[in-house]
């Protein structure tokens, strides 16, 4: 085992707390994308609709401000919580503010590019602990929350 990761679950003693966990987060994701589509869409209206112009920035900055603000406040979002997962940092610890913020940029940055965005989710498949890129780099680790797996 990796010592890095000796504070968390060992995947090979309590793969509960792995069990599922790359479906939930695909569902997760499918879930935050539709709520910061409709809040975008309501941000990009008030002001007469002149935002609509810029929507993809509208999206950009609301998804920003979504996923750092909740992923700091619960080591999730929304979606993550429907379905029981979260983040946890390699100490074991939930996602602090600047945590957040390198994990939300991290993933943003892998999901703008196609290369990146195949290769983590070929490692959420594949490595021990399903993390993708953005979670290696940040050394996050996504876990069904304990006491509810």
């Amino acid at each position: 085992m990796n010592d890095t990761y000796d504070a968390l679950p060992d995947p090979t003693t309590q793969p509960a707390f792995y069990e599922g966990v790359g479906v939930k987060r695909l569902l997760a994701w499918v879930v935050d994308t539709i709520l910061i589509g409709v809040v975008a869409a309501i941000v990009a209206s008030i002001p007469l609709f002149l935002l609509w112009f810029v929507f993809p920035l509208v999206f950009l900055v609301v998804s920003l401000i979504y996923r750092i603000g909740t992923i700091n406040a619960f080591s999730a979002t929304p979606g993550m919580r429907l379905f029981n997962i979260e983040l946890r940092t390699h100490q074991g610890q939930r996602l602090d503010g600047s945590t957040a913020a390198l994990h939300t940029i991290g993933f943003m940055i892998a999901s703008a590019f196609f290369i990146p965005q195949v290769a983590s989710v070929f490692l959420m498949l594949m490595s021990e602990r399903g993390q993708g890129l953005h979670d290696m780099f940040t050394g996050v680790v996504a876990i069904n929350s304990p006491g509810r797996h």
